[in-house]
């Protein structure tokens, strides 16, 4: 196990080969970013990410989450605590209808402390590595695949992978070397992002 990553597979589900992806951040995509989210009962969901999921789960996309998880590296909590956050995450979604197939988070930075002290880790976004791993296990078309986040990081990382298309929340239109990045701000947006999904 390696001291500074967390791959978990969440329910059984079997995808066609080379079927492509939706790759969701956490904080500040699926809930509301609280800083160093640590207390399960302070998670909110955003009010827009579900509906994408849920049109996910029915077009049998595998949803994908891909989160830094920095705090872990600086000592402001521990893995039991991250479990238990993103545990009521994924309650939280499931009460939407709402069914997330894999998380993979990263507590590699070079603010850290001891063995978590890692510059640059190729797992740590805005480098591809927590998506390129998920493509392996789950034998997916990372170029299909989207990806929904809320800092230019997530789009870097989409980019690198081999994405073509990204929504960033609270974000303006934009290109990225081949990625083709749109906001996500409202109901509109919403559609956008739910039509793509649909039409995978």
């Amino acid at each position: 196990m390696d001291p500074g990553l967390w791959i978990e597979r969440i329910g059984g589900k079997v995808f066609p080969a080379n079927t492509p992806a939706l790759f969701l951040d956490r904080d500040g995509t699926i809930n509301v970013d609280t800083g160093y989210p640590d207390d399960p009962a302070d998670i909110v969901l955003r009010n827009d990410i579900a509906p994408a999921i849920v049109a996910a789960n029915g077009a049998n996309i595998p949803v994908v989450v891909v989160t830094n998880q920095s705090g872990i590296a600086r000592g402001y909590f521990g893995w039991d605590e991250f479990a238990l956050v993103n545990g009521r995450v994924l309650e939280l979604l499931a009460d939407s209808g709402a069914c997330v197939d894999m998380v993979l988070a990263c507590a590699y930075h070079d603010a850290g402390a001891g063995p978590l002290t890692v510059a640059n880790h190729p797992m740590r976004k805005p480098n591809p590595g927590m998506l390129i791993e998920a493509a392996k296990r789950l034998g997916l078309d990372l170029k299909r695949s989207l990806i929904v986040g809320d800092k230019p990081a997530d789009m870097e990382a989409g980019q690198r992978a081999g994405l073509e298309r990204g929504w960033l929340v609270d974000g303006e239109a934009a290109a990225i070397r081949g990625l083709s990045v749109l906001p996500l701000r409202g109901a509109r947006d919403l559609e956008g992002l739910l039509a793509a999904i649909r039409s995978l």
